[in-house]
């Protein structure tokens, strides 16, 4: 029974170290506007993977907030990502497509990536493997599940600021 508790305890611990999570099982997306998420609009830079990172939100419009997302190292783009969160159904849902420097197509052209939204709170907002944390009105951190070169998921922190 020790071992059992113990054993609970640290998956808790495990759980709550991480800023991604996952919808259980079978559930459903809460209800939720795009009026809940519309501080992430804006102009945002920060540095990862070796290089500057930029994001770009529009505010909410036409039920959606679009975005985009560039990665340079070295002063050359290594790829982009466009996406938006759209309001469906009652809830909110994150999807986004790769695209290479020379715009081509990471993704099948009817394939996107999606992230279901799992939770929301006042100053971040929980899609599945996808978060995204108000430090301030000037900066953001978004934290993302990716596969690392071993096929290992492994969670990323990215820190932007207001430019």
């Amino acid at each position: 029974m020790k071992f059992i508790t113990l054993l609970l305890l640290l998956s808790t611990l495990t759980t709550y170290s991480q800023n991604t999570i996952k919808l259980i099982e079978g559930g459903k997306s809460p209800k939720a506007k795009l009026s809940d998420v519309k501080w992430i609009s804006g102009h945002w830079k920060g540095h990862a993977f070796g290089g500057t990172t930029e994001e770009i939100w529009s505010p909410p419009l036409g039920d959606s907030m679009m975005f985009v997302f560039k990665l340079v190292v070295n002063d050359k783009v290594l790829f982009y990502e466009i996406g938006h969160i759209q309001e469906k159904e009652g809830t909110l849902i994150l999807q986004l497509k790769h695209f290479a420097s020379d715009l081509k197509g990471w993704e099948a052209k009817e394939e996107t990536v999606d992230f279901k939204l799992v939770k929301l709170e006042e100053n971040k907002v929980f899609f599945e493997d996808f978060t995204v944390e108000k430090i301030g009105e000037n900066e953001i951190n978004i934290y993302v599940v990716i596969k690392d070169e071993h096929g290992t998921n492994k969670e990323e922190r990215f820190n932007y600021k207001r430019q």
